[in-house]
């Protein structure tokens, strides 16, 4: 289902292009802060999408573990680096966040399908 990333990115950016049109000050001072947060700095790219997937995870956000399973692939994380990224959110997160794990794995697979 190679297409899921398609759906995703779709109306990822249509909601964006909505949500930013709107033009409130909050919600695009938030989105730039995202977007600077992950930045190149003291740390690589590589390595805050890690972070972000790991916190995504915890926090159980399928939404956000899309988005930085996309960034990550994108940046030429491994599969590897991303399961052991999965495997410490897994730890961390407890049991519970074993749904989003199968999710992610799927989603990485329709990732790799891609290309």
């Amino acid at each position: 289902m190679a297409n899921q990333v398609q759906e995703f990115n779709e109306y990822r950016a249509k909601m964006n292009e909505k949500l930013l049109a709107d033009n409130n000050k909050i919600i695009k001072r938030i989105f730039n802060l995202d977007t600077n947060a992950y930045a190149e700095g003291s740390l690589d790219v590589k390595t805050k999408e890690l972070l972000g997937l790991v916190a995504s995870t915890v926090l159980r956000c399928d939404d956000c573990i899309k988005y930085h399973l996309e960034t990550s692939f994108k940046e030429g994380i491994t599969k590897e680096e991303m399961m052991e990224a999965m495997g410490i959110a897994t730890l961390v997160g407890g049991t519970i966040v074993i749904p989003h794990l199968r999710r992610a794995y799927e989603f990485w697979g329709n990732l790799e399908e891609q290309g």
